[in-house]
C-alpha cells in the first residue's frame, strides 16, 4: 500500500508542477486551483508512503520519478526540448532510482 500512496504523491506532484505552468506565471489564474488541490494532496501522499518505505528510497523515487514525469509532460505538452543529452541523463536517474528500489526490496 505505502507504494501505491508513493506514486499516487508522485502523480499529484507532476499534475501540480504542470498546472503551474499552464498557469503561465498567473496570467492563467485558473490553473492555480491544480496547485493549490495537487500539492496538499501529494505531501499528504507521501507522508502516508513513509509509514512502510525507508525515506531515502522514498524521497529519490518521488523526486526522480517526478523529473521525468515531468519532463516528459513538458516535452509531449509544451514542445520543450528533449535533447539526447537529457535523455541521457534521465536515463541515469532511472538507474538510480530503480538501484534503490531493488536495494529496499533485500
Amino acid at each position: 500500500m505505502s507504494w501505491l500512496f508513493l506514486f499516487l504523491a508522485i502523480a499529484c506532484e507532476i499534475f501540480s508542477t504542470t498546472s503551474l505552468k499552464f498557469a503561465n506565471g498567473f496570467s492563467k489564474p485558473i490553473y492555480l486551483i491544480g496547485a493549490f488541490v495537487g500539492y496538499p494532496l501529494a505531501f499528504s501522499f507521501f507522508s502516508l508512503s513513509l509509514r512502510n518505505i525507508e525515506i531515502s528510497i522514498g524521497y529519490t523515487v518521488w523526486s526522480g520519478v517526478g523529473i521525468m514525469g515531468t519532463s516528459l509532460l513538458g516535452s509531449l505538452i509544451f514542445k520543450e526540448s528533449f535533447s539526447p543529452m537529457k535523455v541521457f541523463f534521465m536515463t541515469l536517474i532511472l538507474a538510480g532510482v530503480l538501484g534503490l528500489i531493488l536495494i529496499q526490496a533485500e
